[in-house]
């Protein structure tokens, strides 16, 4: 029986605090051994290391995350088609999927489907024509719905024509979404537009909410000196080392410990994001700091 899904908003509104995200699963997944240079990238470990990817999940629910992202960071068609499995592209991500249901059980936790650039997430340039740039998109967001997911999670979007491609899909399907921004330190996306006017034409489209993820803090602290939010928004932070060439596949470590996230979460809390979690490089220990201190916070 298909599991009922949750409405993020309502969640929010009932628990009257930040929901709590998860952090990393890529990075993690390499930490642990998991060889990630399949075009799948940390997906693989689906096909590879179910049980892993199932047990991390099950740490950030440990540590509390009422969010867990599924490790479906690169299971859309592009990817797949340059991977070797065999296996169907559907049963690829219903299998995907499952790790996290299976995770998840019962417990009142929502299950965000994570929908990534088509091409790798930090390149500038296009290699694919619209077509499938809007096939990649939509195949993959129909099937991350099918399979059970209660709202899609697009991560690390900084394209305007994506942006687009996704806004559209969504909300002519009626799909709840979440669209998380990556930016330059010009605070404009890799695409060259202004961050502001791409988180005004999001807003046009009702999603769920905005926010920005896998940015160093510096980013943060630039796009608040200059901006503020006016629509629901949330964020998690790149906890990898600042230097990281992001062009090229390498392995990611911790470079901002869980004490250090939580005082950068801090500085954000009044602005009432209505999610808060951790990025690449981040693992349980930055996800249950943020819950014990929010669970002191929030007590009275």
């Amino acid at each position: 029986m298909r599991r009922q899904r949750i409405n993020l908003l309502d969640k929010y509104k009932s628990i009257k605090r930040p929901l709590i995200l998860d952090g990393a699963m890529g990075s993690l997944l390499q930490q642990r051994g998991i060889n990630t240079s399949n075009p799948l990238w940390s997906s693989i470990a689906n096909f590879t290391h179910k049980n892993l990817v199932k047990q991390i999940h099950l740490e950030y629910i440990k540590s509390g995350a009422e969010i867990i992202t599924t490790n479906t960071f690169r299971t859309n068609p592009l990817a797949f088609e340059k991977s070797d499995l065999q296996i169907s592209y559907h049963d690829f991500i219903k299998n995907s999927i499952s790790n996290a249901i299976e995770a998840v059980e019962n417990k009142e936790i929502i299950i965000a489907g994570s929908n990534a650039p088509a091409e790798d997430c930090y390149q500038k340039s296009r290699t694919i024509t619209i077509d499938k740039l809007e096939y990649n998109h939509k195949k993959h967001i129909e099937l991350l719905w099918e399979n059970g997911v209660d709202v899609i999670w697009n991560e690390t979007q900084s394209h305007w024509d994506e942006i687009k491609i996704i806004c559209e899909f969504c909300s002519a399907n009626n799909l709840p979404f979440v669209v998380n921004l990556f930016f330059d330190s010009e605070l404009k996306l890799l695409s060259g537009e202004p961050l502001i006017e791409a988180i005004k034409f999001i807003e046009s489209y009702t999603p769920v909410a905005i926010g920005l993820n896998c940015i160093q803090y510096s980013l943060i602290k630039a796009f608040f000196n200059e901006n503020s939010f006016n629509y629901n928004w949330g964020f998690y932070l790149n906890c990898g080392p600042d230097n990281i060439d992001l062009t090229v596949q390498q392995q990611i470590t911790c470079a901002v410990n869980e004490k250090e996230y939580l005082e950068i979460i801090k500085e954000y809390l009044h602005l009432s994001p209505i999610y808060v979690g951790a990025c690449c490089g981040s693992n349980p220990n930055h996800i249950k700091e943020i819950k014990n201190y929010l669970d002191e916070l929030y007590k009275h």
